[in-house]
Order: C-alpha cells, then sequence, then structure tokens
C-alpha cells in the first residue's frame, strides 16, 4: 500500500463504476491520505462527481476522501460522442480512428 502512495502519479481509471466495500473504503482512504499534498492523482470516470459519495458508501468515508480529491482539483468534463461507438463519416474508422490521407 505504501508503494502506491508514493509513486509521483496515480492514475484511478473507470473511477466508481460499483459500490466500493468496507475495506475497499479503507484502503482508498489511507492511499488518498498518505497522497494528499504530496502527489497527482487522475481520476478517469463515466460516473458523475454528484454520484461518487454514494459509491463510495459511508457518509464520514465519502466526505473525507471527496474533501481530499476535490480540493485542489482541476476538472475536465469531456462532452461529445464516444469514440467506442462505431461511426457513419467515411473518414473515422468502426474503432474511431481518424483516417489520414498523406497525399492531401
Amino acid at each position: 500500500m505504501r508503494q502506491v502512495a508514493k509513486v509521483n502519479l496515480l492514475i484511478l481509471d473507470d473511477w466508481a463504476m460499483i459500490d466500493l466495500t468496507a475495506a475497499q473504503r479503507r484502503d482508498l482512504m489511507e492511499i488518498i491520505n498518505d497522497r494528499h499534498d504530496r502527489g497527482s492523482i487522475i481520476l478517469a470516470s463515466q460516473i458523475p462527481v454528484d454520484r461518487w459519495h454514494a459509491t463510495i458508501g459511508d457518509p464520514t468515508y465519502a466526505d473525507a476522501i471527496l474533501d481530499r480529491i476535490v480540493h485542489n482539483a482541476i476538472r475536465l468534463p469531456l462532452k461529445g460522442k464516444s469514440l467506442r461507438e462505431p461511426d457513419t463519416d467515411p473518414g473515422v474508422d468502426a474503432g474511431g480512428d481518424q483516417e489520414f490521407d498523406a497525399r492531401k
């Protein structure tokens, strides 16, 4: 657990997709507490911020964790279509990658 707390950048991808168990809440609190004002965290989530509290579960833990995460946060809300969905645009393949024609 201490090694996770010491990395320069901690990335939590698909954050808040499932409700946390009591053990997961405690572990997360320990990591967040150890990193507070010492290291960066990137949270990537499809879940709106206003639902994170319920996902964490216990109100006391949720308040403490979210206070530390949100206090100095820079939010980058993304808008637009998912790149995972097929596009009917002939300039975009089914994987969402833009086709590039070097001759243009």
